[in-house]
């Protein structure tokens, strides 16, 4: 049986109750005792981690789940762009000149007659994210996916899910790795990077799971470099681990798996062997099995023995919880685990839900909360490996065209679709959000700098682009005990459907209110004046860390949005082909710039940072002929009883500059300013963003 036979029969089993959570809670109550019996501030730093576990789920997009969550980048984001046609991103258009919101799933399922919890799968194939995509557009998401890509959950559906980010720490800048499946996201989690198949293409598809043909990738994952430096890890796997232990399909650990098989009557791969283990009803073939294979194993290598114990041994189906719990009793808990859940708890939409994966999650949770020395030490990442098909309205950030290593048929490989991340741990505790850009080799990163031990195949733009999830950790700052949320039941299986939107349509409300913000690396800016050439755009950073801009023209200046990633400064010059300009300027968290007027004008603006202060001092130019009028007017962030007070009305004589300051203090950082100039016909500039003092805050 091949593995995509394997996959299809399991869609098939749906999903049955698995167990009930915790009163009252979704968390275990041996998990609050051990929060509770942490030190308020854990300290320690890095060195203090001991064991790091990541549990990475299936296919579920960052608005899919948290874009009704308080507090982070969701539905009332106002740095979303706009599309071609003047709409927001929100509203994607469908067929024969529709419109589609995002829709709850819970209305879905109640006008259809349906669990909410078991809504079907979508097309998540290379050639259907990019059609999605669109080339940065975000316009191409009903065409490619059908209008049940613009579902989503809310706090009442998945209670577990917006605890675990009211009581840790929630990254809503974290993409997948690639605009494709499950294979090659799980590729750049183990080893930095999708490379090539055999025939010269770039494996951005599942082709791995066809293992009795396939030969495996040849380039070396992090498992390997964490086994060359003498640190512990292991895969915690099940008989039925929905083909998603990715280690499999690379050639060191196939070749280990055919010489451990060589005994089991022709089995070459773990994936075979084990679906005849687990499909044998007979329990004395079933341990006749076992024990050939246990035959193989006796005839590899010490080095070989050990990759297979770590990497390819599967525990009986239902029994990955119980092992991982075993090893945190006996204080043999691995340095590094991978978990690698079965079908059922994968949270899939074609098998499993987000109510069964609540299952791995509290029992995990639990292990280490009945033992809190070990619970004081440990990191846990939850994170997913893509989006299935279903819409988010963040654009990636994606490599410009000259960085080859990630393009392939003319378009970027990544960063993919925004995907979840929650980060769960005694230096995470607060409800905070983390801006800063992630992907999935973020993961490998932050195992970089614990350890020591480096991964050569992450490229220098995901390098570049990405950070290494440490900014999501707080080691020297104390946190509050947030409180938490009653659990939902888990609901018999009845199964599964597509979401319709309603007949009549809106926009779904974000929860009110704000929520600790970690500090972020960047610090970025920009201005546009009128030259020869056309609209100069010059960019700045002057944070630690590179920042990804997007340039959106929206008067046919190009084609497509353009992509930079600066580190200190960087410019465009954008042609006016019309006599007019109007472009959007995007960046991380939040960062925005609007830029419209006429070419060859004479009102300018440019801008400068004050981090200490949080000041945004703001010079008003007239290089013109005639006397301009600039009106600063505050658009958010500032209470409407005072909006009279913030507006600054400025006259400027030709050939002369002024100067205006606002401050961002009293709003934590947070800005959002609109200057016209009367006189000039068209001129606007909108500055929105938030800035950095190297301390926490809030989300905007």
């Amino acid at each position: 049986m091949t593995t995509n036979m394997s996959r299809r029969r399991l869609f098939a089993l749906g999903g049955g109750a698995l167990g009930a959570a915790a009163a009252g809670s979704f968390l275990p109550p041996s998990l609050h005792a051990a929060m509770a019996a942490t030190p308020v501030r854990p300290g320690g730093g890095l060195h203090d981690i001991r064991h790091v576990v990541v549990l990475m789920q299936e296919n579920r997009s960052f608005d899919h789940y948290f874009g009704a969550l308080r507090g982070v980048r969701g539905f009332g984001d106002r740095n979303a762009v706009e599309l071609p046609s003047g709409r927001s991103v929100f509203e994607q258009p469908g067929p024969a000149g529709t419109t589609v919101l995002p829709f709850g799933v819970r209305g879905a399922a109640e006008a259809q007659a349906k669990q909410l919890q078991y809504i079907g799968a979508l097309d998540h194939s290379w050639n259907g994210g990019a059609t999605a995509w669109a080339d940065g557009w975000m316009n191409g998401w009903v065409t490619a996916k059908t209008a049940a890509t613009m579902a989503h959950y809310d706090r009442q559906d998945l209670p577990l899910h917006y605890e675990l980010a009211d009581t840790f720490t929630v990254c809503d800048a974290y993409h997948s790795s690639v605009h494709t499946s499950t294979s090659p996201n799980r590729n750049h989690l183990w080893s930095g990077k999708t490379g090539f198949e055999t025939d010269g293409d770039r494996a951005v598809g599942n082709d791995a799971y066809d293992e009795a043909s396939h030969p495996g990738y040849g380039w070396g994952t992090y498992a390997e470099r964490l086994e060359k430096a003498g640190r512990s890890w292991r895969t915690y796997t099940e008989w039925e681990n929905f083909t998603d232990n990715q280690i499999e399909f690379f050639t060191t650990f196939k070749e280990i798996a055919r010489k451990a098989l060589v005994r089991t009557g022709g089995h070459t791969y773990m994936e075979s062997f084990y679906a005849a283990v687990r499909d044998t009803a007979d329990a004395a073939e079933r341990e006749r099995l076992l024990g050939l294979l246990e035959q193989g194993v006796t005839t590899l290598t010490t080095a070989e023995r050990s990759l297979f114990e770590r990497g390819l041994r599967r525990v009986e189906t239902g029994g990955l919880a119980a092992e991982f719990a075993k090893d945190v009793a006996a204080g043999t808990l691995p340095e590094v685990s991978y978990l690698v859940p079965s079908a059922v708890d994968s949270e899939h939409p074609s098998v499993s839900s987000p109510v069964h994966s609540a299952t791995i999650v509290y029992q995990v949770l639990d292990a280490l909360g009945r033992h809190p020395d070990v619970w004081r030490h440990t990191a846990v990442l939850i994170n997913y490996d893509e989006n299935d098909g279903f819409f988010d309205h963040v654009p990636p950030p994606v490599a410009p065209p000259e960085v080859t290593e990630e393009r392939w048929q003319g378009r970027p490989t990544g960063l993919g679709i925004r995907v979840p991340m929650l980060v769960v741990s005694p230096w995470t505790v607060g409800g905070h959000v983390c801006s800063e850009v992630f992907d999935h080799t973020s993961v490998v990163r932050f195992l970089e700098r614990w350890t020591g031990v480096r991964e050569p195949n992450i490229g220098a733009w995901r390098r570049q682009v990405a950070g290494d999830l440490t900014s999501a950790f707080d080691f020297g700052r104390g946190h509050g005990q947030p409180a938490l949320e009653a659990p939902g039941a888990i609901p018999p299986f009845t199964g599964r459907w597509q979401p319709k939107p309603p007949a009549v349509q809106r926009m779904p409300e974000q929860e009110p209110g704000v929520r600790p913000a970690r500090p972020l690396p960047y610090q970025p800016d920009a201005q546009a004046r009128t030259t020869a050439a056309g609209l100069r755009v010059e960019l700045s950073n002057t944070g630690a860390s590179s920042a990804h801009f997007a340039l959106y023209p929206y008067a046919s200046e190009f084609s497509a949005p353009l992509h930079r990633d600066v580190r200190r400064s960087s410019a465009w010059t954008v042609p006016v082909p019309d006599d007019r300009y109007r472009l959007t300027l995007t960046g991380p968290n939040g960062f925005r710039r609007e830029f419209e007027g006429p070419a060859g004008g004479g009102a300018e603006v440019t801008s400068r940072i004050d981090a200490h202060e949080r000041d945004l001092h703001l010079t008003l130019r007239n290089g013109g002929r005639r006397t301009l009028t600039f009106t600063v007017r505050p658009l958010h962030y500032v209470d409407e009883a005072d909006l009279r007070d913030w507006t600054r009305t400025v006259t400027v004589k030709p050939g002369r500059s002024r100067s205006v300051v606002h401050s961002a203090a009293d709003a934590h950082g947070w800005y959002d300013l609109e200057v016209r100039a009367e006189g000039e016909d068209g001129f606007r500039r909108r500055l929105m963003g938030h800035i950095e003092n190297g301390r926490p805050s809030v989300s905007g």
